[in-house]
């Protein structure tokens, strides 16, 4: 079996560090893992792929030799980097926002959108974490039923802001019920406390009242679904979860609809589990989706205020499907498909 080369760009952060995990776990053919971070990371040493690997800091030539880059160091790193690596034939898969809605970059999730992989040009984009989720329960409905529109409403746990989020929840925790917390942080990663608390703001507010977090949900969803005419209105809340997004839906098709179909179609889609027996106490929950390949869906039901509605609740591991598996995935699909570049 041929291996490849593989550099991952923000090795030291949390999705970093769950991309070497997911190659490993997945027996990806790695023949190289060069790890790439910023200067304060460079000279560290991390168990990649059966091998100690220093890591380097990132430059314009750190991508010469290697077939695939996985970039996850934030959208001004891709801005500076991800052309550099293109250039030397390396496929980069980028799971920051920056190329996103570029209309000659592929938004990416492969058991949907896979075959836009053959036309990329260099550079693929993994979706943002919630669209993820919430397409993977919304496209084998829109498959049956013809999507029309949607509302959502994400419930984002603290790890999805980085290990800095998980710490600041840790500390608030500790500070309530022992005392032993550090304090007042004086630069903290949330707007408000976030321990015992909801904060319905994630990333800044626009003039319309939404964030960009938000929109992302609509703007991404209708590339990927190469539909401009689906609604979507979304409120993204954070909360005081470890790991896992949860997402309650309420969509509206074109073609009438009925559960057990909608049942059908979920229980037989790739990367879809349905947790579904109510009355047994049987749903999807963060706790139960943490490291977990799938997205879980359940609480399905017609949806009373929708002509054709169903209302449904996704929960899947931002970490993995809502990015470093969806990448490695991006990349396996790359070589069964052979369209990396220098194959």
């Amino acid at each position: 079996m041929k291996k490849y080369k593989i550099g991952i760009v923000g090795a030291t952060g949390a999705v970093g560090q769950e991309i070497i995990n997911l190659l490993e776990k997945r027996e990806f053919p790695v023949s190289e893992a060069r790890l790439l971070a910023s200067s304060r990371s460079a000279g560290r040493e991390i168990q990649a792929c059966g091998n100690l690997e220093v890591v380097s800091e990132t430059t314009p030539d750190s991508f010469k030799g290697l077939d695939i880059a996985i970039f996850s160091a934030g959208s001004q790193n891709t801005e500076i980097f991800a052309n550099s690596a293109s250039k030397n034939g390396c496929v980069v898969i980028d799971n920051s926002s920056a190329f996103r809605m570029n209309e000659n970059v592929p938004l990416v999730i492969p058991e949907i959108n896979g075959d836009e992989l053959e036309s990329h040009r260099g550079i693929i984009s993994n979706p943002n974490c919630s669209t993820a989720v919430a397409l993977m329960s919304l496209f084998p409905l829109h498959k049956r039923f013809g999507l029309k529109r949607f509302f959502a409403s994400t419930y984002q746990a603290v790890s999805g802001a980085g290990a800095e989020g998980v710490a600041e929840l840790d500390e608030q925790v500790k500070e309530k019920f022992s005392g032993q917390g550090r304090g007042p942080n004086d630069d903290p990663v949330f707007q408000h406390q976030i321990a015992f608390n909801l904060i319905p703001h994630i990333d800044s507010f626009r003039e319309d009242g939404y964030t960009k977090e938000e929109l992302k949900m609509r703007n991404e969803t209708r590339k990927i679904l190469k539909n401009p005419s689906i609604q979507v209105s979304c409120t993204c809340v954070r909360v005081p979860v470890y790991r896992a997004h949860s997402i309650s839906i309420n969509a509206e098709f074109d073609s009438p609809v009925n559960v057990p179909d909608a049942r059908t179609v979920l229980e037989n889609f790739e990367g879809v589990e349905l947790w579904d027996l109510p009355n047994a106490l049987r749903y999807p929950m963060p706790i139960n989706y943490s490291e977990k390949e799938v997205c879980g869906v359940g609480r399905l039901r017609l949806d009373h205020g929708f002509k054709n509605g169903l209302a449904l609740w996704a929960v899947g591991d931002q970490l993995w499907k809502g990015a470093a598996l969806n990448a490695v995935q991006i990349a396996e699909e790359l070589i069964k498909r052979k369209c990396l570049k220098n194959l």
